[in-house]
């Protein structure tokens, strides 16, 4: 089910961000694709807002620059062209951007910070290719704050692997609330219907005109509650 609170209230559209004359970036509602899967899905965040946002006087579609996953909100950035989202993929690709994510952890995490520094190979990789490696790949945490029965966690990409938030929490017996791909064992820690991670601000410089895009998205509705427990 598609979180509603990243869509504008008057109109229920995508929440917008941030705009310049090449890029958008939205606030992904948890519980919706980017693009198809090869299911041929038709609601898709893709599809979503090049109808919402089409103009009679744009000659080209948005395109995302990047992926999230389903149940993941947040910060996620669109070009306007094909030739804008070949150089924003292009700073993505040498790691030009700060990302940082807030997730919901299992668990009461010990230290205020740290740095997880393991190999990651996705399982849905792996299952369409056998022959795939693992790859090594950073992730460093700071905790906002400890509750009960979990840990709310500031989380900063050094690499992008797939899932590598999820696999690395994971690895280190902290995975996020609602887990289920990576974790062993049932999670009775909160009743979530999703992971518990948020794409919470970004930071890169816009390859066109050269000048800093920032960005921020509030933590969602369904976060905020459990953040009460």
């Amino acid at each position: 089910m598609m979180d509603n609170t990243a869509l504008n209230k008057k109109n229920n559209l995508i929440e917008v961000l941030y705009e310049d004359d090449y890029y958008i970036v939205f606030n992904k509602p948890a519980g919706l694709l980017v693009i198809p899967t090869p299911k041929k899905e038709k609601r898709t965040l893709d599809s979503i807002v090049n109808e919402q946002y089409a103009a009679p006087e744009r000659s080209s579609n948005l395109h995302p620059c990047h992926r999230l996953d389903r149940d993941t909100s947040g910060v996620i950035v669109f070009a306007k062209g094909k030739s804008a989202q070949r150089l924003m993929m292009d700073v993505f690709k040498q790691r030009g951007i700060n990302k940082k994510y807030v997730a919901f952890v299992r668990g009461v995490l010990k230290r205020d910070n740290g740095e997880i520094k393991r190999a990651v190979n996705d399982l849905d990789h792996r299952k369409f290719n056998k022959n795939s490696a693992a790859k090594l790949a950073i992730t460093r945490y700071k905790v906002i704050e400890r509750k009960d029965k979990f840990t709310v966690v500031d989380v900063e990409l050094v690499t992008g692997r797939t899932n590598q938030i999820r696999i690395h929490f994971s690895q280190i017996g902290y995975p996020l609330i609602g887990e289920r791909k990576y974790a062993k064992g049932s999670d009775c820690t909160v009743k979530f219907k999703r992971i518990a991670l948020h794409a919470s601000s970004l930071e890169c410089i816009n390859p066109v005109t050269k000048k800093k895009i920032t960005v921020r998205a509030e933590l969602p509705q369904d976060m905020k509650k459990i953040m009460n427990i």
